[in-house]
């Protein structure tokens, strides 16, 4: 029948049916990457695959880059360095056997704290709890669009600092000095606005709110105009929440989506599968020719 393609919001996300990602022709996979260009969010419900399947379909997109440095380091299964597992479940010595435990892990982008971010990420669900967990996205283009005037003027042209010294669940990253100070934190400048390098639309980009920061601002002007940004585009009309089925795959894109998670009962157990494709050029200001 072939692959049947369903808007999940107008927004952000379609849902992807008809396919097996274990078993893809190359005409399957050009139709959902140019459907990953245009709805930056994708979901395929049903999928049974292996953790080599989920590599390989990965890899379709391009080279991958190793696990992020979480509260634990970088936590992958034995013999695939390339799998991040997110995971409150516990081993035989009490150590969880992956990161974020079973907490709320806040809006961000995947690792934008790089001067490269990664172009995009993929979630598989292994074991979900019976209620709770459910993942959000943001259509960041849609948000950017829908920018009122006066407040995309005073953040166009100008940069936006990432951190890197927590994760989204509010963890300390392994290594990494503690401090609330912006301009002391890790991490990269990236612009708030920037070319999407597939589509050529404009969008946000934000990282994740906590030692954020506009170039050109006091500290209080630019706290300011961040509240005033990520309320406008954390609305609803720009959300999608996805409650996760056993075998769902999520695949996103870094460039133009923030995602977060809801808790759930850390006595439930919890275990996804995450890869990470490597991003393929620097984020570009929308108006600046790359």
């Amino acid at each position: 029948m072939g692959i049947t393609l369903r808007p999940l919001t107008a927004a952000v996300g379609a849902e992807i049916s008809g396919v097996d990602l274990a078993r893809l022709s190359d005409h399957d996979f050009l139709a959902i990457e140019r459907a990953w260009h245009e709805h930056a969010a994708l979901l395929f419900r049903g999928q049974t695959l292996s953790d080599d399947d989920l590599l390989a379909f990965s890899r379709r997109f391009g080279e991958l880059d190793p696990p992020p440095n979480q509260e634990r380091g970088r936590i992958s299964p034995p013999g695939y360095p390339d799998v991040y597992v997110v995971s409150n479940v516990l081993d035989q010595n009490g150590d969880p056997i992956g990161a974020l435990g079973a907490g709320e892990a806040s809006w961000h982008t995947d690792m934008s704290y790089l001067d490269t971010p990664p172009d995009a990420s993929m979630l598989y669900a292994l074991e979900i709890p019976p209620s709770g967990g459910n993942t959000w996205f943001v259509g960041m283009q849609a948000a950017c669009a829908a920018l009122p005037a006066e407040l995309r003027k005073k953040i166009e042209g100008r940069r936006i600092k990432h951190d890197g010294t927590y994760n989204s669940g509010g963890y300390l990253r392994k290594g990494v000095t503690p401090t609330d100070d912006p301009h002391a934190a890790p991490g990269a400048w990236h612009p708030a606005i920037l070319k999407h390098p597939a589509n050529g639309r404009p969008t946000l980009y934000l990282g994740r709110r906590r030692n954020s920061y506009v170039e050109g601002y006091s500290a209080a002007e630019s706290a300011k105009m961040l509240d005033e940004v990520w309320a406008h585009t954390t609305q609803p009309r720009f959300l999608y929440e996805h409650t996760w089925r056993l075998g769902d795959l999520l695949l996103w894109d870094n460039r133009s989506t923030m995602h977060r998670r809801d808790p759930f009962d850390g006595a439930a157990r919890r275990i996804m599968h995450r890869t990470q494709i490597k991003g393929t050029v620097k984020p570009i200001a929308f108006g600046v020719a790359a």
